[in-house]
């Protein structure tokens, strides 16, 4: 290979003339609107960004709460989780994992005991008592519907959750900065690009991510951007393959050349997702851990 850069034009990403603000800087509880706090955990790193959101929503005077997202099963956090529910004078009634990695899921079983409420998700590990969440669900607080939306991709039990507010909890469908791994082998970036889709059909007003700061000003072109940022990626691979590339090091070493060494992981993992996707298009082979441009 040459070494040379990527001969192409990244999309701009829209949030970078937005007010938000900067990384450590969240508080650590803001009420989002009228029925939603988001409650950051103190988990920050490279991949959950300032940590994990917790989103307690909670209808004006209902006396009941659903809590998204809870996180690391971390007493500081439950803590502080609890007392928004006490200000709000709420009871939990159900638990919600938007999918199943660890930095959202961790503390939804032993919370939910806590609480004497169930835990819904799409994946019947996670979820109490085997009753999941699928496409087109409703969750029903008074006076406030929630609408569940599969949104597989990230990983392939992914959901989002439509308040009837107009926002739209994302969990790690879309971030509050930067931009999302596709967590092969069990993420799909064919499957993330038509959740992206999805999004974009609700028409939500605001995005609340599981990790970073809340999306208003136009949330319609964070989801646009992501979707020409993962063209972009599909193409930089694509040059990188030309170039003499045949492994998923290579690409990863010359397309995350200016990133931080410790999400190299991460990036592996969407480089695979985005090569099965390629595959599929009929653009490269791969074989074992190789992989090869069809001229």
């Amino acid at each position: 290979m040459t070494g040379d850069p990527v001969p192409d034009t990244p999309p701009t990403d829209p949030r970078l003339d937005w007010r938000l603000p900067g990384p450590g800087t969240m508080p650590r509880v803001a009420r989002l609107d009228e029925v939603t706090t988001r409650v950051l955990a103190d988990n920050p790193s490279p991949m959950t960004l300032d940590g994990t959101n917790t989103h307690v929503v909670v209808p004006p005077g209902s006396g009941v709460a659903l809590v998204v997202d809870p996180g690391p099963d971390d007493p500081d956090h439950l803590a502080a989780v609890e007392q928004v529910l006490s200000d709000d004078d709420a009871r939990p009634v159900v638990v919600v994992a938007t999918h199943r990695h660890v930095d959202h899921a961790a503390a939804a079983s032993a919370w939910a005991q806590r609480w004497g409420c169930p835990v819904r998700a799409a994946d019947p590990e996670v979820a109490h008592d085997g009753k999941t969440l699928a496409d087109g669900h409703r969750i029903d607080l008074p006076g406030l519907r929630i609408d569940v939306i599969a949104t597989p991709g990230h990983t392939s039990d992914h959901l989002a959750l439509r308040l009837g507010t107009g926002a739209l909890l994302t969990g790690d469908h879309v971030l509050g900065r930067g931009t999302t791994v596709v967590s092969h082998p069990d993420g799909n970036l064919s499957a993330y690009l038509a959740s992206l889709r999805r999004v974009l059909a609700t028409r939500a007003n605001a995005l609340y991510p599981g990790h970073g700061p809340v999306l208003r000003d136009d949330p319609d072109a964070v989801v646009r951007y992501y979707l020409a940022h993962r063209e972009h990626r599909l193409d930089q691979v694509l040059a990188v393959l030309a170039d003499g590339a045949t492994t998923v090091d290579e690409i990863v070493g010359v397309v995350y050349a200016d990133h931080d060494r410790a999400v190299w992981p991460a990036a592996a993992a969407s480089t695979r997702a985005a090569l099965d996707l390629l595959a599929e298009r009929g653009v490269v082979v791969l074989d074992g851990d190789r992989v090869r441009r069809v001229a």
